[in-house]
């Protein structure tokens, strides 16, 4: 990235007034933030979702597309800001309730979810001395509202599994596990810059991304019940499947060619069997990095 966008003071100098027109946008001073935190936040989400050729245009652009309101609000909850708790319940206490209903479509079971998904939430786990918050993982990018969604539809998943006797998918992805490799000739040696790439392009991915990847080709849910999990209509998670494919395909071929390959070798490296990667695919789409949820699209 641009030496411009490279730190906190670089974002508020490069940024001017736009900068505090987003701060005061985003109403962060009722929760505690000042100027500067609010550029550190802004920092975090521009430095993870921006190339590192990006510069303060696209850092604009960027920041100006931001739910800003509620991303402050989250990460507010996720330092332990009261007030900031006290709002989100009134926002979305109803609405993770509902969620969980449609999910699981049983009262009880409802409850259960709903109650384990305030318990994420909210932080009440330790590791090394910190809390740790889910709301942390939310970038801005899409609705909260969305996000929760999907963070509920993830733990669903994981606690259908387990009580079908199976592992969860976080459980997976500490053990290593991935795609299971059929009993066949050894795998013949793949490029070791196809798996570099391939690993990067994973490690790009949103949250929302990861789970419907994740549900679609690991789990083998349908089209339909991963629309109805996170109460979208069929065509959008088809759609959104058909552009996730042809733009991690895209990303691979461009961090290839960039390692050096030309376009035709990097296109033909492509074809490569995905279970001769050592990539631990399972894991790269389990793992947590924020960002936004899944829109109906028009005409859905």
């Amino acid at each position: 990235m641009s030496d411009g966008v490279q730190s906190v003071v670089g974002i508020a100098q490069g940024l001017g007034s736009f900068m505090q027109e987003l701060y005061s946008r985003s109403r962060a001073e009722q929760f505690g933030f000042t100027s500067r935190d609010f550029a550190a936040l802004l920092e975090d989400v521009v430095t993870k979702f921006l190339p590192a050729e990006a510069g303060l245009a696209d850092a604009r652009s960027l920041c100006n597309s931001l739910k800003l309101e509620e991303l402050v609000l989250a990460r507010a909850c996720a330092a332990g800001n009261e007030r900031a708790w006290e709002t989100f319940l009134i926002r979305y206490r109803e609405k993770l309730y509902d969620m969980a209903c449609a999910i699981a479509r049983e009262s009880s079971a409802a409850r259960e979810l709903a109650d384990g998904i305030y318990a994420d939430l909210y932080g009440t786990v330790t590791r090394e001395g910190e809390r740790v918050c889910k709301l942390a993982s939310y970038s801005g990018r899409g609705s909260l509202e969305g996000w929760l969604r999907t963070v509920m539809a993830q733990e669903f998943v994981n606690r259908y599994r387990k009580q079908r006797g199976l592992v969860s998918l976080d459980e997976e992805s500490e053990d290593g596990a991935q795609f299971a490799a059929q009993e066949s000739d050894p795998p013949a040696a793949v490029d070791p810059r196809v798996e570099a790439a391939t690993d990067e392009a994973l490690g790009s991915l949103a949250d929302e991304e990861r789970y419907l990847l994740s549900a679609y080709y690991l789990d083998g849910n349908t089209l339909a019940e991963i629309a109805r999990t996170l109460g979208v209509h069929e065509s959008t998670i088809s759609r959104k499947l058909d552009k996730l494919a042809k733009s991690l395909r895209k990303k691979i071929i461009s961090a290839l060619v960039g390692r050096g390959m030309e376009r035709r070798q990097a296109e033909e490296a492509m074809e490569v069997d995905v279970r001769d990667v050592s990539v631990n695919i399972r894991n790269r789409l389990t793992q947590k990095s924020g960002g936004e949820a899944f829109p109906e699209e028009e005409g859905d």
